[in-house]
This record gives structure tokens, C-alpha cells and sequence, in this order.
């Protein structure tokens, strides 16, 4: 039977989600989508449990949030969180968690997911998921890019070649953020998938890409693999770690290497951008409202309440003739935006950093 790991990317800020994210409580640790009071990393570890047991589940976050990551994944050993002591982007990120599992198993195959997104088809995505694998069984990098279903110039694109399996194509390139009407024709020629950040391989594989095309951070990883068999690991991955390029995979490894293959899916994937994905995700009232429980409404529509204070007390919101608005509560903070410019929450976190209000961001 083949050992899959899983590799949990976490290491997010999700300004966007202010109030509710903060620097020590990114968007990740928070209940934005799917089943009440689950967070999205413990719907991503839940989701993959079929496949990966907690044994074999490893988070990689900064260090600052260590403590909150592991609250958060009590079943997940302490052990099998890899902090990170600088962000360094995604290849550096998972050259370390390759290179800590092929310690002690080589030829393991590893799933690399990001903590912070919604799946609401699970049964599809572990179809996809088990496809990818075994492309990465047989010696290829692989990805699962998303069906799309939309012209959406925020996401990379991938544009997909012939058919080597069941499910599973050869890449042909990846396209950065694209223009309007760039995306609406990927979308319209069947050929091109959104990049949703899913990687698949051997550990093995990804090492020696990692040596072919990113020597800096091969030899570096080797550096802490020395120390790590010295009993040293944590002090050379906080010394060496920040020296690492800051690099996606994508670019480093995923745009170069010759073998790349991608499985589409199509499973409901969303990347919970923003509290507008919240409301387009939440169950809705006959008005289009997503509310707390007992909420009054009078005239309202389309509306987005979420309380997220820990007082003990109820409390009952009440809206009256507004439409198409985010309010959020938190025990600091109330943020109320109209929806069309969830995006701009990110604005409000700019402008505390201005005053110094370090505490509330």
C-alpha cells in the first residue's frame, strides 16, 4: 500500500478578513466557510483523513502561529508542525517538508494542499486527489487545476495538453493572472484551468527538481538535513531558512521541470477570497440574506451578518431596509462594507498600520 503524506500550507495573513483574521489569527484558523465552527485548516485535514492518516499530516505555518495551529489541530503531534521562521514562499516551504519527510521515507508520495480553501463536492475532490497521486506514483509532478466557470483574471491559469491517463494531462504552460479577455477565452476553448496551488509527487522527485533548478535551496536543505542528523535541526532551519530565496514552486519547479502533469476538477473548489465567497457560500434566507439565528429583517436582502464575539449573552440583530452588505462583529472591532467592495477590507488594515494600531490588525 503507498504512503501518502499530506503537506497543509498555513502560513497566510488573510487581510481581507478583517476583523475576524488577525496577524496571530489568520483567515485559515477561522470559520469563514462550510460547517458551522469548523475552520478551514480543520476542514482541510478532515477533508484528506480518507487518504492520510494524522500520522502522516504535516502543517507547515510561521512560527508566531504555532501555538494557535496546533489549538486548532489538536489530533495533528506537535512534532508535525514545521514552522517556518521567515515567509519565504512556496518552494522553500515545500523543499523543507520534503526533504523532513524523505528523512525517513524517500520514495513517499506527498500531497500539498493550502489550508484556506472551501471543497463542497468531497467525494469528487478525493477522486481527483487519488488521480493526481498516482500520476505522482509513476514519477510525475502533478497538479489538479479547477475547472472554470468563470472569465476570472485573479487566479494563474494552466493550459492543458493530451491525455496520458484517465483524468490526467501532460501541462503545457502556466499563465500568470491574465487580462479580461484573455480569461474569456480560456474559458470558452475548454483548454485552460485555473491554478488552485495543489501539488502531488515523490518526495525523491521533488528534491532532485528542487536540485536541478533551485541549487540555493537544494544546498541549504542539505545544510539542515546535516543538522537535523546532529540532533541540530531547529537551530540550523532558523539560521539557514531566512537565507532561502523567496520563490514559488510554481515559478522555481513547476514552470521548468520537464514532466508535469495536471488533473481537472471540478468539485466546488473555492479559494475564500474575500466575506463577499463567505456570503456566496453561506445558506441563504428566501431574501438572499446569510444571518445569526433569530435575526429580525425587515426589507433586507442579500445581506451578510456574522458574529463572532465570545460573549456569552444572545444578542439579536436586527436589519432594516439595507441591502447587499457585510457586517462583521468581533469583541474589538465592527466592520460593515458594502459587498461589491469586500475587497477593499484590506484598506482598513492599511490604514490602522498608519496609526499604529498594531493591536488590532
Amino acid at each position: 500500500m503507498r504512503r501518502i503524506h499530506a503537506v497543509v500550507l498555513a502560513g497566510g495573513s488573510g487581510t481581507r478578513f478583517w476583523p475576524a483574521s488577525r496577524r496571530n489569527v489568520p483567515k485559515q484558523l477561522l470559520p469563514l466557510a462550510g460547517e458551522t465552527g469548523e475552520s478551514l485548516i480543520a476542514a482541510t485535514v478532515r477533508r484528506i483523513a480518507p487518504l492520510v492518516p494524522s500520522e502522516r499530516v504535516w502543517i507547515a505555518t510561521g512560527a508566531h502561529l504555532l501555538d494557535a495551529t496546533a489549538a486548532a489541530l489538536p489530533h495533528i503531534p506537535r512534532g508535525q508542525l514545521l514552522a517556518e521562521p521567515a515567509a519565504r514562499n512556496t518552494a522553500p516551504c515545500i523543499g523543507l517538508a520534503a526533504a523532513t519527510i524523505a528523512r525517513t521515507d524517500p520514495e513517499a508520495l506527498i500531497a500539498v494542499l493550502p489550508a484556506d480553501h472551501f471543497i463542497r463536492d468531497e467525494p469528487a475532490f478525493l477522486a481527483a486527489l487519488n488521480r493526481a497521486l498516482d500520476a505522482a506514483e509513476a514519477g510525475w509532478l502533478v497538479t489538479v487545476g479547477i475547472v472554470p466557470n468563470r472569465p476570472e483574471t485573479g487566479y494563474g491559469y494552466i493550459e492543458i495538453g493530451d491525455r496520458f491517463a484517465e483524468g490526467t494531462h501532460a501541462v503545457v504552460r502556466f499563465i500568470e493572472k491574465p487580462s479580461r479577455e484573455r480569461a474569456e477565452a480560456f474559458v470558452a476553448d475548454g483548454r485552460h484551468l485555473w491554478n488552485a496551488g495543489m501539488f502531488f509527487f515523490r518526495a525523491r522527485v521533488m528534491l532532485q527538481a528542487i536540485r536541478e533548478h533551485l541549487p540555493e535551496l537544494a544546498a541549504g536543505l542539505d545544510r539542515i538535513d546535516e543538522a537535523a542528523r546532529g540532533g541540530d535541526e531547529a537551530r540550523a532551519i532558523a539560521q539557514i531558512f531566512p537565507t532561502f530565496p523567496s520563490i514559488s514552486i510554481d515559478f522555481g519547479i513547476m514552470e521548468k521541470a520537464p514532466r508535469i502533469a495536471v488533473v481537472p476538477g471540478d468539485f466546488g473548489w473555492n479559494d475564500v477570497g474575500s466575506w463577499e465567497v463567505t456570503w456566496e457560500m453561506a445558506e441563504h434566507d428566501a431574501l438572499g440574506n446569510a444571518l445569526p439565528a433569530g435575526t429580525v429583517t425587515v426589507d433586507a436582502r442579500n445581506n451578510l451578518v456574522r458574529d463572532l464575539t465570545s460573549a456569552r449573552s444572545p444578542k439579536r440583530w436586527a436589519l432594516v431596509g439595507v441591502s447587499d452588505l457585510v457586517v462583521v462583529e468581533t469583541d474589538d472591532a465592527v466592520l460593515v462594507i458594502p459587498r461589491e467592495r469586500a475587497q477593499d477590507v484590506r484598506l482598513v488594515v492599511d490604514a490602522l498600520a498608519k496609526r499604529g494600531e498594531t493591536g488590532r490588525l
